[in-house]
């Protein structure tokens, strides 16, 4: 906490925005991202195989029912934007809307939840960010990989020369004079989609974290006053913390089911769009 450390708002807050890495430049591995993304990855696998494992041949109810539902929903905004065979899709847009909805939710956690547990083990100056979307490096690489399905999806409807005649072709004919203007405005509009699917994501979700540290910090010094007055502890500083984050949060669930809602739909999209011949 910040008053037990001397730190300044300012520390307190470039303290929680300091990622736990190794590297140096552009080798820099984040290794919370890294290891939140597996987590999270591992424990959506582990629910949805739970949930598999009960299958009935009546109305599925529990988490059955739950996985069911979600995955109804998924393959029918899916069917919506593709009109062919979508089980790969379907696939695809559920991986992603679960797993990012797990990821996102680390947000909801205490601020100072991961600085206690070191503190526990050992390691009080410990940095841990727990929340992998407001990562860009993580956000980033989920959108190429999205770029590589778009492109391998191009591909596969239009044949390599295909793509690659459209490439100098479209938007404004085939003359050559035209061949140049068409490779800027089709590398453009390319490059631009998993820039803007990337930091999107990354943009909302590391708003939401920056005004969680704000709000803890209220609530700290909230928190720390009481304790003075009290005499109840420091651990009321951390309680004050999550009471004033729990008002936050509950807006902020949407924003959660938003985003995973926005990223699973746009790939699709940009695939549907990908097929279509110019």
């Amino acid at each position: 906490m910040a008053s037990e450390h001397g730190q300044s708002p300012t520390d307190y807050i470039v303290h929680h925005m300091t990622h736990n890495s190794v590297g140096q430049g552009f080798w820099t591995w984040h290794v919370d991202t890294l290891v939140m993304s597996a987590v999270t990855a591992a424990f959506v696998a582990l629910l949805l195989w739970l949930g598999a494992r009960r299958a009935t041949t009546g109305v599925p109810t529990g988490l059955l029912g739950f996985v069911e539902f979600m995955y109804e929903f998924v393959d029918g905004k899916v069917g919506e934007i593709y009109h062919g065979n979508r089980s790969f899709l379907t696939a695809l847009g559920f991986t992603l809307f679960t797993w990012i909805i797990a990821m996102n939710t680390m947000d909801l956690l205490p601020l100072d939840l991961p600085s206690f547990i070191a503190a526990a083990s050992g390691h009080e100056h410990a940095v841990w960010r727990v929340l992998p979307t407001a990562d860009l490096n993580g956000t980033i690489a989920m959108a190429i990989v999205v770029l590589f399905l778009v492109i391998g999806y191009a591909i596969r409807a239009k044949g390599v020369g295909g793509y690659l005649h459209e490439w100098i072709a479209a938007p404004f004919g085939g003359h050559p004079v035209l061949w140049i203007p068409n490779l800027v405005l089709n590398a453009v509009e390319l490059l631009a989609k998993p820039v803007s699917l990337g930091m999107r994501l990354f943009g909302n979700m590391f708003a939401g974290e920056l005004l969680f540290m704000l709000i803890a910090l209220l609530g700290m010094v909230a928190g720390e006053h009481l304790s003075g007055l009290l005499g109840i502890g420091p651990a009321a500083a951390f309680f004050a913390q999550v009471l004033f984050g729990a008002g936050w949060a509950i807006f902020h669930i949407l924003i959660v089911l938003l985003q995973a809602y926005i990223f699973m739909v746009l790939p699709i999209v940009y695939i549907s769009m990908a097929e279509q011949h110019h």
